[in-house]
């Protein structure tokens, strides 16, 4: 990944996969606290390919909220990511709610036939139509990931699924629907939650991570949402749970990827300026984008 030196930002300033509003200014908010200047700084060459065109218009279908709309973004993502890798570039995408992560992981898997999937977030985003309790579908990409789901949204890009469960990994969760509990136990799906981080502590959690994965994908995607974090430390962020990551621990985890040179895209969501402090959040977002790109004090 790294020896190609080539990112290109693509910002999705989604909103409709939740009901509260701002996460659509995440992109903007990121931009506006250096990331270009940052990954330069690191010797990239940077392209950013400004937004991806999102509809603000708000409506609930089939029990599912903002369905069409949510679908349609998702696949002018998932070319847009296509094209990117196609063209040599690292594609780095910039949410927006979680929900874009359906379109960048189908635009990611047209290129690996097995993909594998750290998903850093506190919640497992692993909801379907039956279980969801709210109908929002930034709780879901990960089990439509896994070809689980509403039949627009698993069919984009037609390969379903676009990841298998046994390449998912999930980091630091401590919110998880009953539903979605039952799923990780059917699919035998690894996660650790934030008891495993505290009495491992992080860098056995990410060794062990990475040879969990290495034998068996031969490309690794990083979804990374912000609300991984503790409140403390990155307070705009829609649903925020407390008792979460460190900062120094996550920076630690970015590292630790750079190092394993297996990260071959990411996205980083979920940051709301409207409930930030002085764009703290964004401002957490660009530091752990630079440590993934290897980034080092020394």
């Amino acid at each position: 990944m790294y020896s190609k030196r080539k990112v290109c930002i693509i910002g999705v300033p989604m909103d409709l996969g939740q009901t509260r509003r701002g996460v659509d200014m995440g992109p903007s908010a990121i931009r506006y606290a250096g990331l270009r200047e940052k990954l330069e700084e690191l010797n990239f060459d940077v392209k950013d390919h400004g937004n991806i065109y999102v509809s603000h218009y708000h409506e609930l279908e089939e029990s599912l909220k903002n369905l069409t709309a949510v679908t349609e973004v998702s696949k002018a993502l998932a070319i847009m990511v296509d094209d990117v890798i196609q063209n040599g570039f690292f594609p780095l995408v910039l949410g927006g709610d979680h929900s874009i992560a359906i379109g960048t992981i189908a635009g990611v898997t047209k290129h690996y036939q097995n993909t594998g999937v750290i998903w850093y977030d506190a919640h497992g985003d692993l909801n379907t139509p039956k279980t969801s309790p709210s109908g929002n579908i930034h709780g879901m990409p990960l089990a439509v990931s896994m070809g689980l789901g509403h039949e627009q949204l698993t069919t984009i890009y037609e390969r379903i699924p676009k990841i298998k469960a046994e390449n998912i990994v999930i980091i630091g969760a401590r919110s998880l629907d009953k539903g979605e509990k039952e799923l990780i136990k059917e699919k035998n799906i690894k996660v650790y939650t934030m008891h495993e981080v505290d009495r491992l502590g992080m860098a056995a959690v990410i060794t062990e991570t990475i040879d969990y994965l290495k034998e068996r994908v031969d490309g690794i995607h990083l979804s990374l949402d912000l609300d991984s974090l503790d409140p403390i430390d990155a307070p705009g962020v829609g649903t925020p749970v407390v008792g979460g990551l460190t900062y120094r621990e996550s920076h630690l985890a970015m590292e630790m990827l750079a190092e394993s040179g297996l990260i071959v895209s990411a996205e980083f969501v979920e940051v709301n300026p409207i409930l930030d402090e002085k764009n703290k959040t964004a401002e957490a977002a660009v530091a752990l984008i630079g440590s993934l790109f290897g980034e080092k004090l020394l």
